[in-house]
């Protein structure tokens, strides 16, 4: 997969352990998910199944946070609930931290369980079920 210019142009500017993180969650998100498209969105790389916003990661002041938009719904305990609505994140500070298999399990249920965010607003911010 051909990465977006503006996805390494945010990576090349962080700190080394922050940069190895976030090639090392792009590859395994580029890998499992590879009819998705990416770009940077709201300030980070965000990846998007049929316009609808599926996974990002984020650098923090002292972490990189990798987030699901319907991670809620995944039923895992190594995701934390993150707002009102069904995003949920793991944060990482060390490339040893990341566990490929794991993160393939979450990267398949991105594709498996979504939620409609790409309408959220048509929808008056109340969200539907996909698939």
């Amino acid at each position: 997969m051909n990465t977006p210019p503006d996805i390494l142009n945010y990576e090349s500017i962080l700190a080394e352990w922050e940069r190895m993180i976030c090639e090392t969650l792009r590859n395994e998100i580029e890998t499992i998910l590879p009819d998705a498209t990416s770009k940077v969105w709201h300030g980070h790389p965000v990846w998007f199944l049929d316009g609808n916003p599926i996974v990002w990661y984020s650098k923090l002041k002292d972490s990189v946070q990798l987030l699901f938009w319907s991670g809620q719904s995944f039923d895992e305990v190594w995701l934390t609930n993150n707002g009102s609505f069904k995003a949920a994140e793991k944060r990482y500070t060390f490339l040893e931290e990341i566990d490929t298999v794991e993160l393939a399990v979450w990267l398949t249920k991105s594709r498996d369980i979504q939620w409609d965010y790409a309408n959220i607003v048509k929808q008056k911010w109340k969200l539907e079920r996909l698939k």
